[in-house]
């Protein structure tokens, strides 16, 4: 692994050892700007049952709007079972929230750090899955389901969401960290009719070694880069199947996009040549409005008294034709 990446996975760390080590509650903030709030891979519900815009990210917080201008928070959201492989006190990565079949789903990534699965070179891999809790509510709370294990416990796997595809069935797609497989994948899982758990084994759908637009170096020479981020998927208005993905350009984080040859999740997925996003931007989903504008959701990095903060984004999009085109910053 080469410094430049090395470093890159420090600061990540540092940063979520930061947002990890409160064991206090929350102290709950009301009418906080979108651009003021600290937040990684922002995934934002607009729910109609309630008309209210609910938003999470890494940290499993949500925090509430009405109008995407203020929002209150955070609140703690998601209760995990301390008997389970997560322990008592599990670090919550990429929280998504999804509506489907009347329940209300939270898939996130959970990180033990006391349970060593695996060393590959100087990477020590950590006890890492994507799993889903339920609850009748958007603003939870959510708990465990069923099965208590969704991946397998021998592969590092994050960013996991929610797709149902042609044949009506709901998957998991996700990633399979590069730290251990030194060549990140996207993959699915067939979920249960419920979500309560999955059926049979992951599938391969792309590795970031396809991406023509991520770049590395490694030993001195250039090459594509290891890193698969935040997938999510979307169909356009000509019915293409499309996934958004994040890796790096170098030390920018940059988010792409690919799209599904079969118009499945099977693909096979052809991917853009150039980035979907500005520079600096990644781990993307969209959204439509309580007022019907389609908007994605993005964070970025920015130095703040020399320590690195990431801050949700908005920015306008339209996919009626048979691309994602991505507009202006949106500002609510």
């Amino acid at each position: 692994m080469g410094k430049q990446m090395l470093a890159t996975v420090a600061l990540l760390m540092a940063t979520l050892s930061q947002v990890f080590s409160q064991h206090q509650p929350p102290v709950v903030r009301q009418d906080i700007p979108l651009d003021s709030i600290r937040l990684s891979d922002p995934f934002i519900l607009a729910d109609k049952k309630t008309a209210t815009y609910y938003m999470t990210g890494t940290g499993g917080m949500l925090w509430k709007s009405k109008d995407l201008k203020k929002w209150t928070g955070p609140f703690v959201i998601a209760k995990t079972d301390p008997a389970s492989w997560m322990g008592p006190n599990p670090m919550s990565w990429a929280a998504e929230l999804h509506h489907y079949k009347d329940k209300y789903y939270y898939f996130a990534t959970f990180t033990n750090r006391a349970v060593k699965i695996d060393t590959v070179g100087e990477n020590v891999i950590e006890r890492r899955a994507s799993h889903v809790l339920v609850s009748d509510n958007a603003d939870g709370p959510y708990v465990p389901m069923s099965d208590p294990t969704y991946l397998p416990a021998s592969k590092p796997t994050l960013d996991g969401t929610f797709w149902v595809d042609k044949d009506g069935k709901p998957y998991m797609v996700y990633c399979y960290e590069w730290l251990q497989n030194q060549n990140g994948t996207i993959e699915k899982i067939e979920l249960k009719p419920d979500l309560s758990g999955s059926i049979g084994d992951g599938k391969l759908l792309f590795r970031a070694s396809e991406s023509p637009w991520s770049r590395e170096n490694v030993k001195g020479s250039t090459g594509p880069n290891k890193v698969t981020d935040g997938p999510f998927l979307f169909n356009t208005g000509t019915g293409r199947l499309g996934m958004l993905w994040t890796s790096w350009i170098y030390d920018v984080y940059t988010q792409g996009v690919a799209y599904s040859k079969s118009g499945t999740l099977d693909g096979p997925w052809i991917q853009e040549k150039e980035p979907i996003t500005p520079p600096n931007y990644g781990h993307g989903m969209l959204f439509q409005t309580l007022n019907g504008k389609w908007l994605m959701s993005v964070h970025s990095h920015r130095s703040v008294d020399g320590r690195t903060m990431r801050y949700p984004q908005l920015f306008e999009v339209d996919f009626s034709g048979s691309k994602l085109v991505v507009g202006k910053p949106y500002k609510p």
